[in-house]
């Protein structure tokens, strides 16, 4: 844990109080400045410092509306430590409703950055400088690309013993034990030896009631695990033990046509599954799109246009799949906007 002053920008943060830094991320070529918005709730007493980011990928927004949530909990009022929340740090491609920045580079895949380098590398050393290795943890959020689905799932090193406890706090059904790529945010904390944890679910560009519950419950937890807020009064609350999956993989169109997909996310499927059903125009010719191996759909497409080799299914695979469906189906149930006993959605948690 650090106790080094937290700076942000220059500005210092008092015990007990909430500010909201912009922090400087160049012009526009029209002169116009700008700035990503950082806000920092300092606890009365020390703690851990978490950032909270989303909108890496600039079309990611359900992260943007789990943290505005998170903001507006009373629980924060008995916070030990800091939050350093990041709704929007690819502020060019929420503008421009791109996962990419404006020179069309990824900024999950241009981590740790350089100072003088492209503006995707510029802003990642800007994000790695101000935010990341001033922290003690992280949780990045991110939701499935444009015209696809991901069920809610945390990506984590679990081969990292701090990290691996933290993902199983979050409580989402399905942990993908995943390896750390090449120029990510994740690779990047993790050489700052900062646990840190990814949260995939929804859409691009669309809100998922589901999704953005699960995600505020799912932060909380996280919390509750590091100290920063009391434990849980509710005796009535099922702990939600996931399934952890150490490989998955996507089942591709064998051909080109319109897609009619036989299976949702979250359903479990045996080898030889039907998945779906690839037709061109006129319904003259069809391909049958089968699962390989058993396994829960933890994502696939929305998109019925499908050119071959397009990714239709992901398949997370595990060794016991009833199982791993159970889970599914609790969580599913547990965070039905229906089923919650309000359906005011700033009122889902604790």
């Amino acid at each position: 844990m650090t106790h080094r002053p937290l700076k942000i920008n220059g500005i210092s943060f008092i015990a007990g109080t909430r500010t909201t830094v912009e922090l400087p991320a160049g012009r526009l070529y029209t002169h116009t400045p700008m700035t990503i918005p950082v806000h920092v709730v300092k606890g009365k007493r020390l703690g851990p410092r978490l950032f909270i980011s989303a909108a890496i990928h600039g079309d990611e927004i359900n992260g943007v509306e789990i943290i505005r949530r998170l903001l507006k909990l009373p629980a924060l009022k008995r916070l030990r430590g800091t939050i350093i929340a990041v709704p929007i740090v690819n502020i060019h491609g929420l503008i421009n409703h791109s996962r990419y920045l404006p020179d069309r580079r990824d900024l999950n895949r241009s981590f740790p950055g350089t100072e003088k380098g492209s503006l995707a590398a510029r802003l990642a050393n800007l994000f790695m400088q101000e935010i990341v290795s001033q922290s003690t943890h992280g949780i990045d959020l991110h939701t499935g690309a444009v015209h696809r689905s991901n069920l809610p799932q945390i990506r984590a090193n679990l081969d990292d013993e701090e990290t691996d406890t933290l993902a199983r706090a979050f409580e989402v059904p399905v942990i993908i034990s995943s390896n750390l790529r090449d120029g990510s945010l994740r690779e990047a904390a993790a050489e700052h030896g900062i646990p840190m944890l990814l949260y995939e679910a929804g859409e691009a560009l669309r809100f998922d009631e589901v999704s953005i519950r699960a995600g505020v419950k799912g932060i909380i937890n996280v919390m509750r695990n590091l100290e920063m807020l009391p434990p849980s009064r509710s005796k009535s609350k099922k702990h939600i033990e996931p399934v952890v999956a150490r490989s998955s993989s996507w089942v591709r169109a064998p051909d080109s046509g319109i897609l009619r997909a036989m299976v949702a996310l979250g359903s479990r499927v045996k080898k030889n599954t039907l998945l779906g059903v690839v037709a061109d125009p006129f319904g003259e010719t069809e391909t049958t799109i089968t699962s390989t191996f058993n396994g829960i759909v933890i994502g696939r497409t929305n998109l019925p246009l499908v050119n071959e080799g397009d990714a239709l299914f992901h398949i997370a695979r595990f060794e016991h799949v009833a199982e791993a469906a159970n889970k599914v189906d609790e969580f599913q149930e547990e965070h039905s906007p229906e089923l919650m006993p309000s359906p005011h959605p700033e009122s889902p948690i604790i």
